[in-house]
Order: structure tokens, then C-alpha cells, then sequence
């Protein structure tokens, strides 16, 4: 495949697009089944330690790469990791981070909302899970020339894609997390990235622990989301 470049400062340019249009009775039947399929997705924190095949992982981070962005401009960066050393590594940063954060950073409020989830400080999912998918955000390009060029819409569309990434992962049989630890500049250091990017989350990735338990959570019904006009 050819190097990427940007169509930035291009004439636009249409190409055909005729996507197959499915019998209403195929989509209906589609969408029932992924809905229930969805719905039984979970954030998981207590991962098993089996290898996953890495093909799936892939195939994940380019469906989450085909997310819309803004100016086409794909601001993102996924880094996969599965080096066992370097997780480790993450994983002693991050419970640093979080030790300081459950001891008074995050504010009574914040932590009162985390209760019910049974989190804590300690965050042995990122060396249970064989594999780390950190996520960066790229606030701007540099260029060749040492100069740099804006990114638009850079939180909107890195978050949709992350959102298709989990999709992605959870269709496949796989389990993940969205793990936040603030702040995560850390993560730039370990993984050598450049100044442009910014990390915005790691999603460790691997099957559940045969004795995994997650939150007794309920979601909200449709008709508690959806406001019709």
C-alpha cells in the first residue's frame, strides 16, 4: 500500500458510492441482533492471562480506523502493546497516578460515583490482559518542514473511534476496559510518542478470567435515551 497524504488544501473530488441496500426484512433482523448482541457487553476488569490471537486485535484497530473525523484528518494513534516488561512498567505509573488520585484528587463527589463499580487504586488488569491498546490523539500534524497543522474536531472523533474499537473488540469474543488514569503524560514517555499526540486512553484486551465478576449494573431503556420529534 502506498504512503498516506493528506487531501488538505484538494479540490473536492466525488467517487460513486452504491452500498448494497439490504431487504428491510435482512436489516430488521440484522439490527435485532446486533442490539441483543450489544447489550450484553461489559467493562471488564479482571482479565485471564491466555494469549489472544493478534490478528483479531488488528483486525479491531482498523475498524475503529475507519471512524468518521473531522476534515478527514484521522487523529488518531493506536499503540499496541504486549511486551510484558512494558506493560508492567505502565501498569507501576498508573497505579502512582490512581494512588494519588483515590487519596484525595478526584474530590468526594467523583469517588462517591466510582463506589458502585468497586474500583480502587490497584489496576492488575494491565498485566493480566495480553494486550494494551494504548490510544493517542493527534492535536496537530507536523509536518515536514518542522511546521504544524491543525487538527479539528480531534476529542469528537477519536471518541467515536475508540467507540468502534470496543464494538469491534466485543463482537470478536474479546473483553476490554476504558482506563483513564489522570494524568497521562506518562504514557507519552514510556511509549516514545511525539510531541503532537496526546494519550487519551489504554484498553487492555483479552478474554475474561474464568472467575471475572462485574459490576450489577443496569442500562438505561430505550425510551429513557430516545426523545422523539
Amino acid at each position: 500500500m502506498g504512503r498516506w497524504s493528506s487531501v488538505h488544501g484538494h479540490e473536492y473530488r466525488g467517487v460513486p458510492y452504491r452500498p448494497q441496500r439490504l431487504p428491510a426484512e435482512t436489516s430488521l433482523r440484522t439490527s435485532a441482533e446486533l442490539r441483543e448482541r450489544m447489550n450484553t457487553r461489559r467493562t471488564v476488569r479482571m482479565f485471564s492471562t491466555d494469549p489472544v490471537p493478534e490478528q483479531v486485535v488488528l483486525d479491531a484497530i482498523a475498524v475503529a480506523s475507519t471512524a468518521p473525523s473531522g476534515a478527514h484528518q484521522q487523529p488518531w494513534t493506536f499503540v499496541l502493546v504486549e511486551d510484558a516488561e512494558l506493560r508492567r512498567r505502565i501498569r507501576e505509573e498508573a497505579e502512582r497516578e490512581e494512588r494519588i488520585s483515590y487519596d484525595g484528587r478526584l474530590g468526594e463527589q467523583w469517588l462517591d460515583a466510582l463506589r458502585p463499580l468497586g474500583t480502587d487504586g490497584v489496576k492488575p488488569h494491565l498485566t493480566d490482559a495480553p494486550f494494551l491498546i494504548v490510544v493517542f490523539q493527534q492535536r496537530f500534524t507536523l509536518l515536514e518542514d518542522g511546521s504544524v497543522r491543525k487538527h479539528y474536531y480531534v476529542d469528537e472523533s477519536v471518541g467515536i473511534a475508540v467507540g468502534m474499537l470496543l464494538t469491534a473488540l466485543h463482537l470478536a469474543g474479546l473483553a476490554a476496559l476504558t482506563h483513564t488514569p489522570s494524568p497521562m503524560k506518562f504514557l507519552s514517555e514510556l511509549l516514545q510518542r511525539p510531541r503532537n499526540e496526546k494519550a487519551f486512553a489504554v484498553i487492555p484486551v483479552g478474554y475474561p478470567a474464568a472467575d471475572c465478576e462485574v459490576p450489577d449494573l443496569r442500562r438505561k431503556s430505550l425510551d429513557q435515551v430516545l426523545v422523539r420529534k
